[in-house]
């Protein structure tokens, strides 16, 4: 079996590795090419170019890099085709992704497979009936979105979010972590800036500004910061004047399975977190850690999805338990005061969001079938 795998950015990589490793065991003779990062590598994909290219997120980020990334998706549509395989699945990255899938479908007819459903039941519902000319199947993360795909003409299966199979760090693994960075006993703000360039840039700024407000009377606190590999350096810069004694978790300076010990230690021994919106709400929920979540897009990115979204949060624990137990400070509220304030509302009340938590994972599929292993199965049903 040939199988090619574009992902574009960090959970897009972690979704197809874990894809990749549920068809090797379904499919031993199976082969792969395609556009990844390490967790897809070390499931043995040669990766065409550097997956860092295609992490760039809002409309005022991508026209700068839009010349590139058009040849980007030419040359991607073209090694499918060269590699002529029987399925080619795209994770994520809808804008370069159905771009690609566009362009084999016009030239073949390989059947093409979209990892994660576009998020149609918050802005842009007229995006499944486009998606569904140039896909065949969609695998979807979260639990009520296969009804909005197959309206749309589309196979539609939901196989889990894969931060239900993920490990939970131990007590041993919490005291190791705290020891390797010397923060002792001291309670433990764990600070999430987001995984792409851009977003980190924007928001780390803003979140030094909150945390010079909330730990003017938190001295013993400690602030930890893991980082994606790809922003660690720009990370570790932006955070220096940060107060809290930042520690910056960076996957690069241990080898990988003590740098994942290390940032599910932290997520699990923080008393709670400041995180920018996005799937890292779920690793939080995951770990049972009460979390504020705050973001704020370009200028004119935020005024196009003010005008567009239908939904009156972002959280996705928020969602998929049907509450709205984790706060958030979105947009003009993004603001340094107003997070400050939030956070000491999240530390009073720690246990607060713990039921939506709890329910979350539970309609995720905790406890059942590795959903990596779920993909790989509905690929090879619906074939």
């Amino acid at each position: 079996m040939r199988v090619f795998v574009v992902a574009g950015e960090a959970s897009g990589d972690r979704l197809g590795g874990a894809l990749m490793a549920g068809l090797k065991t379904l499919v031993p003779d199976v082969t792969f090419d395609g556009i990844g990062g390490p967790q897809m590598q070390a499931q043995g994909l040669v990766s065409r170019f550097s997956m860092d290219e295609l992490s760039v997120m809002g409309i005022a980020e991508v026209l700068p890099k839009y010349r590139h990334l058009k040849r980007r998706i030419a040359q991607t549509a073209g090694a499918v085709l060269e590699f002529a395989p029987d399925v080619l699945i795209t994770i994520d990255s809808p804008d370069f992704s159905l771009r690609v899938a566009k362009l084999v479908k016009a030239a073949s007819a390989i059947r093409t497979v979209h990892y994660v459903a576009p998020s149609v039941w918050a802005w842009r519902p007229g995006r499944a009936a486009k998606m569904a000319r140039v896909i065949d199947h969609v695998l979807a993360l979260l639990p009520f979105e296969p009804p909005y795909m197959q309206a749309a003409g589309m196979a539609c299966d939901f196989v889990g979010h894969p931060v239900v199979a993920e490990a939970r760090a131990t007590e041993a693994e919490i005291a190791a972590m705290r020891a390797a960075f010397g923060l002792g006993t001291a309670p433990l703000l764990l600070v999430l800036p987001g995984s792409r360039r851009g977003e980190v840039t924007r928001l780390a700024p803003i979140f030094g500004a909150a945390l010079r407000l909330f730990l003017g009377d938190r001295p013993a606190m400690r602030v930890l910061v893991p980082a994606a590999a790809p922003v660690a350096p720009l990370v570790r810069d932006l955070v220096a004047g940060w107060p809290g004694e930042p520690v910056v978790i960076d996957p690069d300076g241990f080898d990988a399975p003590t740098a994942q010990a290390h940032k599910r230690a932290a997520f699990r021994g923080a008393a709670l977190a400041l995180a920018a919106s996005g799937t890292v709400s779920l690793e939080l929920a995951a770990a049972r850690t009460p979390m504020l979540v705050a973001y704020r897009l370009n200028w004119l990115t935020w005024q196009i999805a003010r005008a567009m979204v239908r939904l009156d949060t972002v959280t996705l624990v928020n969602l998929v338990s049907e509450t709205r137990a984790v706060p958030e400070c979105l947009g003009p509220d993004c603001r340094p005061d107003r997070i400050a304030a939030r956070l000491a509302e999240v530390e009073v009340a720690p246990d607060a969001q713990a039921g939506a938590m709890a329910l979350t994972m539970r309609r995720l599929g905790e406890g059942g079938e590795a959903p990596g292993l779920r993909a790989a199965r509905a690929v090879l049903a619906r074939m």
